[in-house]
């Protein structure tokens, strides 16, 4: 055991030395040195293991050689202050603080942890009790030891929410499958009810107006801009007017059918025909149309509103405005090996409860209830293809392609019949529009650091403070500044938004099939692509990873 003697304070009262004489005191080993530290003088100091490990290197190898017989001196323990260290997370939305213990020095005070969060430029989401309680738990601590804690948190912006318009009665498109009910409780499969008809005063739809948001802010006090919500433009259409006590109600000026438009709603005259057949001739109205009958082969019916067809279409062609909806079928023959005789088209939904070799273009909905066979469709959303209770919806043959996902109860059919689908094709373009937001981000970037130098550039306050003419311009450039760092930050955030959708893409539009899937479905999700070689039970078709996957799970 070494004597106690051997380790002094310095001058300074700030190290220990240890004074030894290879010759006289060696061997010696790290425990002994250590020891020496356990006087109540040195014990709260801080014990320098590296240098404690040289020395007993170094006084051994000299213990049995000749120069060993000269005294040597080494540094073992210190004195040292308390610590404060500050760790902000990548995103800057919060910060931790770690306080260590003194050894034999000052603890962390309130002042110096103030200065070290000032220096990291900590200054917004800040909790005092947070703080507070580390600095009692600090007085605790033996020394050496340290506690941590988050001490700040940013807080995130709330993003606006987009302008919504509800319609407020019902269109014509919703008497499909609502048979009426009997008296004695039976229903009337050929009775779809009364024409839905509006009168004067009748509130058509109602503006929910878009939320600006709230912004929010890092740890920094950066602001951080939400995405104000998209607003929506309620347009009256014919035989509407938008309410002068209310501009975001949207009511009737006239009798007829409310018919839904882009942007709003309009009230129709409604044409009633029996039959549109060759005696009766082509149809072009400016208004609804409602066929109590059938539209026979040839015949075309044009449209500014709905066309209702309660009966059968035959190889016709029907263009309207607003929605299509079909009551019975929709019959048509292959003409040609791409061409088929039937041509419906509609600004809204396409609705109908069987349809045969028939070319379906929709920029809203298609639903079919029972039957879609051999047919090329197409929908700017989504193709439905099933009854309400998803008991019954085939699929067969054609090609069917939609932006926003393909429902059926079955597709394809047990003879393996081919049939194309085609879904969510556009990510290309919603890549595009994310990088246009991200290349006007970066722009924004370089335009802010063009408006920070030419302010640095600027001489002396002292020089121009008293210039009207300069003081103006500083004014003007600062402003500039800001709004340069507004629509960065706003650019930036639509950037993130788009491309999460990017991102989310191929799990929001897919296909769904309630029962199954029949081998010789060739399916196009984006750029991914499979064709089935057996049947498949009730599934979510995605793409996952650019390659078609099947989730049998979500059933």
């Amino acid at each position: 055991m070494l004597d106690w003697s051997m380790a002094v304070f310095n001058e300074t009262q700030t190290q220990v030395e240890f004074r030894v004489t290879p010759n006289i005191h060696g061997p010696i080993s790290e425990d002994d040195v250590k020891q020496l530290l356990t006087q109540a003088e040195f014990a709260m100091l801080k014990p320098l293991t590296h240098n404690i490990h040289n020395c007993v290197a170094e006084v051994n190898a000299l213990s049995t050689h000749d120069n060993g017989k000269h005294e040597l001196f080494f540094i073992i323990g210190e004195r040292t202050d308390g610590s404060v260290t500050i760790e902000i997370s990548e995103d800057k939305m919060s910060a931790s603080m770690t306080l260590a213990s003194a050894w034999g020095g000052k603890d962390p005070s309130l002042p110096m942890i103030l200065n070290t969060l000032k220096s990291h430029k900590v200054k917004m989401g800040l909790s005092k009790p947070k703080i507070q309680s580390l600095i009692q738990q600090l007085a605790i601590l033996p020394p050496g030891e340290s506690c941590s804690s988050q001490i700040a948190i940013g807080k995130l912006a709330v993003n606006g929410i987009n302008a919504t318009l509800t319609r407020q009665v019902p269109l014509a498109r919703e008497r499909l499958l609502q048979p009426q009910e009997r008296e004695d409780g039976s229903v009337d499969m050929r009775n779809l009810g009364a024409m839905i008809m509006v009168k004067p005063g009748d509130v058509l739809m109602i503006k929910t107006p878009a939320t600006t948001g709230t912004p929010g802010y890092n740890v920094h006090g950066e602001p951080i801009m939400q995405i104000e919500g998209k607003d929506l433009q309620m347009k009256p259409g014919n035989g509407t007017e938008l309410l002068s006590s209310d501009t975001n109600q949207l009511v009737a000026t006239v009798s007829g059918q409310p018919v839904e438009t882009p942007k709003g709603m309009q009230v129709d005259d409604v044409l009633q025909i029996k039959d549109v057949d060759v005696k009766y001739g082509h149809v072009d109205f400016e208004g609804s149309v409602l066929i109590t009958g059938d539209v026979h082969e040839g015949m075309k019916v044009k449209s500014t509103g709905d066309i209702t067809v309660m009966g059968f279409v035959d190889s016709a062609s029907l263009e309207a405005q607003g929605d299509v909806i079909v009551s019975k079928g929709v019959i048509g023959r292959q003409i040609k090996e791409h061409e088929l005789s039937t041509h419906i088209t509609a600004r809204g939904q396409i609705c109908a409860q069987f349809v045969q070799y028939s070319n379906l273009t929709a920029k809203s909905d298609i639903l079919v209830t029972k039957q879609l066979l051999h047919s090329h469709s197409v929908s700017d959303n989504v193709i439905t293809v099933s009854d309400p209770n998803a008991r019954r919806g085939d699929l067969v043959g054609g090609r069917a392609t939609a932006k926003k996902g393909i429902k059926a109860v079955a597709f394809g059919a047990t003879a393996g019949t081919k049939t194309e689908l085609y879904c969510a094709m556009d990510q290309t373009e919603l890549k595009a529009e994310a990088k246009a937001s991200d290349d006007q981000a970066k722009q924004l970037v370089v335009a802010g650091l063009d408006i920070e130098s030419r302010l640095r550039k600027l001489p002396p306050k002292t020089e121009w403070q008293t210039d009207a003419g300069m003081i103006e311009q500083v004014k003007m450039m600062l402003d500039e500044k800001k709004e340069i760092a507004n629509r960065r930050a706003k650019a930036e955030a639509e950037c993130k938004q788009l491309q999460q959708e990017v991102d989310g893409y191929y799990s929001k539009y897919f296909v769904q099939a309630e029962k199954h899937i029949f081998a010789n479905v060739e399916i196009h999700i984006g750029p991914a692509q499979n064709r089935t070689q057996r049947e498949h039970g009730p599934c979510h078709v995605k793409n996952l990873h650019n390659e078609i996957s099947f989730d049998y799970g979500s059933h």
